[in-house]
């Protein structure tokens, strides 16, 4: 799994979601290759159909952001925009949600009844937030890390953040002290 130091734990899920792809200095990672590590991502129990369209939303979601953050990295070039679109669509009808009035104590109250197994309702959930993210207000604040070799995305949560993490950032100022020592 990815080290804390390199992914804040802060973003919103669909970004926690696309970032299970990432990468070390020697090579590229990915945290969803077998049913563990989708069942450690989301804490609900899963099967195999469940990391298939796990991976398949992740890669629509990392389309999606590489089209919003105009990404122009090597990872994010093969986008297939119709195919991500529908792909969050069906993601996000994979759970049907309907609101459901309960008394408790002498007072009314609103619980969302669900349908589906604990997978599709994070999969529903997290496609909903997704299209939140890609189209609200914080769509703006969507980034994608330039740092040298990082595959990552953020939301850009204070004015004078540029990187995804601080680790990110440290490169980039130590790769500018050096060309700056060098010539």
């Amino acid at each position: 799994m990815l080290p804390l130091d390199v992914l804040t734990p802060d973003e919103p899920r669909p970004v926690l979601l696309m970032n299970t792809i990432w990468a070390s200095r020697s090579r590229l990672h990915d945290d969803l290759t077998a049913v563990a590590g989708l069942r450690d991502f989301l804490g609900v129990p899963v099967d195999e159909d469940d990391l298939v369209a796990f991976r398949a939303l992740r890669q629509a979601l990392r389309d999606l952001a590489g089209v919003l953050t105009e990404d122009t990295r090597a990872i994010a070039q093969d986008r297939d925009l119709g195919r991500a679109v529908a792909e969050v669509n069906r993601a996000a009808k994979s759970a049907r949600r309907w609101p459901q009035l309960t008394v408790e104590s002498g007072k009314l109250l609103q619980h969302n009844e669900s349908e589906g197994s604990p997978a599709d309702r994070e999969r529903a959930s997290i496609a909903a937030e997704a299209i939140a993210l890609f189209t609200g207000e914080d769509r703006v604040l969507l980034r994608a890390c330039h740092a040298p070799g990082c595959v990552l995305y953020f939301v850009k949560d204070h004015p004078r953040r540029e990187w995804c993490s601080p680790s990110c950032g440290n490169r980039v100022r130590a790769a500018r002290h050096y060309r700056r020592n060098r010539e």
